[in-house]
């Protein structure tokens, strides 16, 4: 009887001894999986960190100054003189501080850019390209009367040929 109840008290024992192993087993398997994770968080959060703070800094639009100039009309050059031109544009500046002299001699270039368009032809305007050569005469002469900055663009908001 005596070795009866010992098989039993070590019978008893042995299930103890799986359960309380099989529990400290799952109890290290979720503290290294809850360590896996939070050092994969961390470095999840310092390589975006990082990433971020590489990047160049977005640089803001530059500013650009524009000096709009009033309507030209003129006849143009063809035979008969039936037709004329109404051209509106407007001057893209390289500097600010070139408004004020575009402002001073707004007469001197309004008369050269009217010298510029009277002798053109229906023919010479009507294109793409002749209207781009337009522009760099227009910016060409702006640019021989200004003494700071320059004329960078020169822009067409009206263009009407009848």
């Amino acid at each position: 009887m005596a070795k009866d109840k010992q098989n039993q008290t070590e019978e008893q024992d042995q299930p103890t001894k799986v359960k309380k192993g099989l529990s400290l087993k799952w109890i290290i398997i979720i503290a290294m999986a809850l360590l896996i994770v939070t050092a994969g968080a961390a470095a999840g959060y310092y390589f975006f960190s990082k990433t971020q703070s590489i990047k160049e800094p977005e640089q803001k639009p530059a500013v650009i100054t524009i000096w709009p100039m009033e309507a030209f009309v003129v006849n143009l050059a063809d035979a008969g003189g039936e037709r004329y031109l109404k051209l509106v544009i407007q001057l893209e500046v390289s500097e600010p501080g070139a408004v004020a002299e575009l402002e001073q001699i707004r007469p001197r270039l309004r008369d050269s850019i009217l010298d510029l368009l009277t002798p053109k032809t229906y023919k010479e305007l009507m294109d793409l390209a002749g209207k781009q050569r337009l522009r760099e005469d227009i910016a060409g002469r702006v640019n021989n009367a200004l003494s700071k900055g320059k004329v960078t663009r020169v822009y067409f908001t009206e263009f009407v040929i009848q």
